[in-house]
């Protein structure tokens, strides 16, 4: 046990964000993010790998109602990554004391929001898989998978505010590692639960939710230990409203945003299941294997929201653009590589290959895999771009921006490709790209109009006084 709180004893990096080598910084931080985000993906990979041995309709099941799922854990994000850009901000102005009061007060906000969604979802679950569209074997098989895996929400949401406490110190490794031990409890669940005790669709879920179990049960201890600078304490799970709105007023449009680009997965669920359960089935594993892809940009955009938001708090403004520069271009440089591989023909056709053999879905899959990896590298703008406007308290101009990137650029590119161009289900995969890259401008303009660097939150006026 010595041994172990040893390992997950990682020293924070508020020292090298505030005043050492920030490309450094960059690195310590986004690795453990991008390993962490591979771990998280490969609990649908593994799901999806699994589902693959035993037919097309429990695949295109759990692509039809993942996105609602999402929508509340979207929702939920939002509102803890407001937590961590100010818990960032208070650490970067040297009040730790505020930033485990911000710590408790987003631990009460996320806990009553995940135990209410929950319920609602457990008892809509059939008017919800009716509405998206599923009938016959998959609403049957939708409705198994979402009312089991739903009941993940209040530890994913643990976990997630167990995260945000240590990425605003600068510490991405120990999540890391708790997501690291989920992984494995997932990848000996799946096979043990589907091939062994052949539970279908409902073992799967199983299998993502129990693995879960032990990760919030530690996440948990952390956040309760008295001997780390920044925990819970019962005393301070007390609503305060002045905190409360803060959270809310850099939160909610962020998790607005969040929540109603996934809501418009859904949507896009029911626009890609026109064309058929191969359609919908291709549709999820490309977006699976794309998640892979643009692993680096979500993780680099996390990094850059940290090393912003500390030195914003620290009064560092020509800092914290440097940052945001080095990790665009790094970024960049580096999806426009992979994409490139990946663009590739063949090597799309042998990754696809690894989560399906049905023949029909593998061709679209690799359509839409090299379409989306070609582009992939705007991605990494708009992730950078988004860190830097949220650290810096503009979440309401990125929840427009999020909100338009789905439904206005997507859902016109869907309607111009089929309405005019007559393009088929290759309307889905070019919407993606469009609206991806679209959003990415947008984003680069309003850096470049300076409107990060007026009005942020004050938090840096802290560190002035001390």
């Amino acid at each position: 046990m010595k041994r172990l709180k040893k390992i997950f004893m990682v020293k924070n990096n508020s020292e090298l964000i505030l005043n050492g080598n920030i490309l450094k910084a960059l690195f310590l931080i986004a690795a453990p993010i991008i390993i962490t985000n591979l771990l998280q993906h490969m609990y649908n990979l593994t799901d999806t790998y699994w589902l693959g041995k035993i037919g097309t309709q429990q695949q295109a099941a759990i692509s039809m109602v993942s996105p609602v799922q999402n929508t509340v854990i979207a929702f939920g994000q939002g509102i803890t990554m407001a937590g961590s850009i100010l818990m960032s901000q208070y650490i970067g102005a040297n009040n730790i004391k505020k930033a485990s009061h911000m710590a408790n007060q987003i631990f009460l906000c996320a806990m009553i929001f995940s135990l209410v969604c929950t319920t609602g979802l457990l008892l809509f679950t059939p008017l919800i898989t009716a509405w998206i569209g599923a009938s016959g074997e998959i609403f049957d098989l939708g409705n198994i998978y979402l009312r089991i895996v739903i009941l993940d929400t209040p530890l994913l949401f643990i976990i997630n505010i167990f995260s945000a406490v240590n990425q605003s110190q600068g510490n991405t490794v120990f999540p890391m590692l708790l997501n690291l031990l989920g992984i494995l409890i997932n990848m000996v669940l799946d096979p043990l639960f589907l091939m062994v005790f052949d539970l279908g669709i409902g073992g799967v879920a199983m299998a993502t939710l129990l693995s879960k179990v032990p990760c919030a049960a530690v996440g948990l201890r952390y956040l309760l230990n008295r001997r780390n600078e920044i925990h819970l304490k019962r005393r301070l799970l007390k609503p305060r409203t002045d905190m409360i709105k803060l959270i809310f007023s850099v939160g909610l449009p962020t998790a607005i945003g969040s929540s109603a680009m996934q809501f418009g997965f859904v949507l896009m669920s029911k626009n890609v299941y026109v064309f058929g359960s191969s359609a919908m089935a291709a549709y999820g594993v490309g977006n699976r294997i794309n998640g892979i892809i643009t692993l680096p940009s979500t993780a680099i955009g996390s990094a850059t929201s940290t090393i912003v938001g500390q030195n914003l708090g620290a009064g560092q403004l020509k800092r914290a653009e440097r940052g945001y520069q080095i990790a665009t271009l790094s970024g960049v440089a580096l999806l426009f590589l992979l994409g490139r591989i990946l663009s590739y023909r063949p090597v799309g056709a042998a990754v696809v290959g690894i989560l399906t053999q049905d023949s029909n879905v593998m061709s679209m899959a690799v359509d839409f895999l090299s379409i989306m990896a070609f582009w992939c590298f705007t991605n990494n703008v708009y992730n950078c771009t988004m860190g830097l406007l949220n650290a810096s308290g503009k979440t309401k101009i990125t929840m427009l921006v999020e909100a338009a990137r789905l439904w206005v650029f997507r859902f016109a590119t869907i309607f111009f490709c089929q309405q005019i161009l007559h393009m088929g289900v290759e309307s889905i995969w070019y919407s993606v790209v469009v609206s991806n890259g679209l959003s990415a401008a947008i984003l680069f303009v309003l850096y470049l109009s300076r409107i990060w660097e007026r009005d942020t939150l004050g938090i840096g006026k802290h560190r002035q006084m001390c």
